[in-house]
């Protein structure tokens, strides 16, 4: 696992229904924290809320195909 050297952003529950309910849990908790963190702080520093649900929807759908992270290639997570 990748060390962190920030402090981890705390899972909101928004974001973890929606991990939950998608069945991406594991697949989330699969990535580094790295890149944990970095998904939360993006979801987290949009202000409309349609801008926080179309993040959160774009993170979902790059769990569920693989190998993306946000936006870019992510070999390690490939399917």
């Amino acid at each position: 696992m990748t060390a962190l050297s920030r402090t981890l952003l705390p899972m909101p529950e928004d974001v973890k229904n929606a991990l939950v309910a998608s069945d991406m849990w594991s697949e989330y908790m699969a990535r580094p924290p790295y890149q944990r963190n970095d998904y939360i702080g993006w979801i987290e520093r949009a202000e409309r809320p349609e801008t926080r649900q179309k993040r959160i929807t774009q993170m979902i759908h790059e769990l569920t195909k693989g190998g993306i992270y946000m936006g870019m290639v992510h070999t390690p997570s490939k399917k």
